[in-house]
């Protein structure tokens, strides 16, 4: 694995295919959008304020949070001597 790349086929989204259908799906988003501005961006308020605490259940996974074990007591003990 020297720098060698291996020709395998190409991801779904950069082949012809899947080029097209992006262009098609961004002109279909354009058009939906123009058309309905204002109820789009009439609920843009009450989509951030639901993204607050969904981005706040979805990252605080894995910070350790909750443990509070015998870890937590041995590794305050050992500082203290």
């Amino acid at each position: 694995m020297d720098g060698v790349h291996t020709q395998g086929t190409p991801s779904w989204w950069r082949t012809r295919t899947g080029i097209a259908v992006i262009g098609f799906a961004l002109i279909g988003a354009f058009y939906i959008l123009r058309e309905h501005w204002g109820h789009a961006f009439g609920a843009l308020p009450y989509l951030i304020l639901l993204a607050c605490p969904l981005m706040h259940l979805f990252m605080h996974h894995g910070h350790g949070h909750g443990g509070g074990g015998q870890d937590a007591a041995s590794d305050r003990g050992n500082g203290a001597r």
